[in-house]
């Protein structure tokens, strides 16, 4: 006899049990918000995850899927300025912010309500630019949840060849100059190397490289360009804040982080050094077979990569 094969997750539909929400920030911003519940009230946990630069809710549903079939209620909403949370600036296919503290103050907040309306373990996921604020507000004692998985965080952005300091002082002078709101790369998710083919740095899998078009398409709202100077800027000086030590040793919250040594969007070093100085975390390590969207990648890299998240909840955060 046969076994029925469960059906295959439709990564271009909304689910019809989830929910896209509206959130108010404390300021009054609208941050645009997934929700996706367990019906039958008997919640293993719930996530939260945080998208990565440039990115939008719509990226995650299989990966939503894989955590919510085991249990989870699972949330994420865009950061401001991206996906469909508006935009902070002038030009619509630019990502800009002001300083990276008004996202760490954005999840704050989100994290306060989101605590008290869901049910436990409480864990935070936090991908590539959203890793980093998610550190940065661990570090800052912002947001305390029983257990943290980065995905390719960006504790740093990588430099392109180009010396971190270099880096930095070219960003700041380029904003004095008044280009602070205008675009800092052309067409590559990596900055200074704009001619470097963009599914190559992300994923090794075509078709999911081709789902972020097809909702492109769908919600033309969610699309946004390469980041701005102020946000290069801005994204050096808040690294300088995450490598504080004794900011780092003082967070003992359980966390796993999920990396690959061969990422051209991030700074592997720091990401080494941080578990270095981390007291409580764990590193899964892939190398030139896994690109920058480890969640995003080909099945045998994204199962692996999945397996190690549930082992580490099921050891650090067991139901309550």
């Amino acid at each position: 006899m046969s076994r029925s094969k469960s059906p295959i997750f439709d990564r271009r539909s909304i689910p019809n049990d989830a929910k896209e929400l509206m959130w108010k920030a404390p300021d009054g911003w609208a941050i645009r918000q997934f929700e996706w519940p367990q019906l039958d009230e008997a919640a293993r946990g719930s996530i939260l995850f945080m998208t990565g630069r440039a990115d939008f809710y719509e990226k995650y549903l299989e990966t939503f899927s894989d955590f919510h079939k085991r249990g989870w209620n699972v949330t994420s909403p865009d950061w401001r300025g991206q996906g469909g949370s508006g935009r902070c600036g002038p030009h619509r296919h630019v990502g800009h912010i002001d300083d990276f503290s008004t996202w760490v103050g954005d999840l704050s907040a989100f994290f306060q309500q989101w605590k008290a309306n869901h049910p436990g373990p409480h864990i935070v996921i936090g991908h590539s630019m959203g890793g980093h604020l998610v550190a940065r507000a661990l570090t800052e004692q912002r947001i305390h949840p029983d257990a943290v998985i980065l995905s390719a965080p960006m504790l740093a952005p990588a430099g392109g060849g180009m010396p971190e300091w270099t880096a930095y002082l070219l960003s700041k002078v380029i904003c004095s100059l008044g280009r602070a709101k205008r675009r800092a790369w052309k067409v590559s998710e990596k900055p200074l190397e704009p001619e470097v083919l963009r599914q190559g740095l992300l994923t090794h899998d075509a078709s999911r490289y081709s789902d972020e078009f097809f909702w492109f398409k769908k919600r033309p709202e969610v699309r946004l360009g390469p980041a701005s100077w102020r946000w290069v800027e801005r994204a050096y000086a808040s690294t300088r804040r995450l490598r504080n030590r004794k900011n780092l040793e003082a967070v003992d919250i359980p966390i796993l982080i999920l990396a690959t040594a061969t990422d051209e969007l991030v700074d592997h070093a720091t990401i080494e050094r941080a578990v270095q100085f981390l007291p409580n975390a764990e590193m899964k390590l892939f190398g030139k077979e896994c690109a920058h969207e480890i969640y995003r990648e080909a099945d045998l890299v994204r199962n692996e990569a999945l397996q190690a998240s549930f082992e580490f909840l099921d050891r650090v955060a067991p139901s309550k």
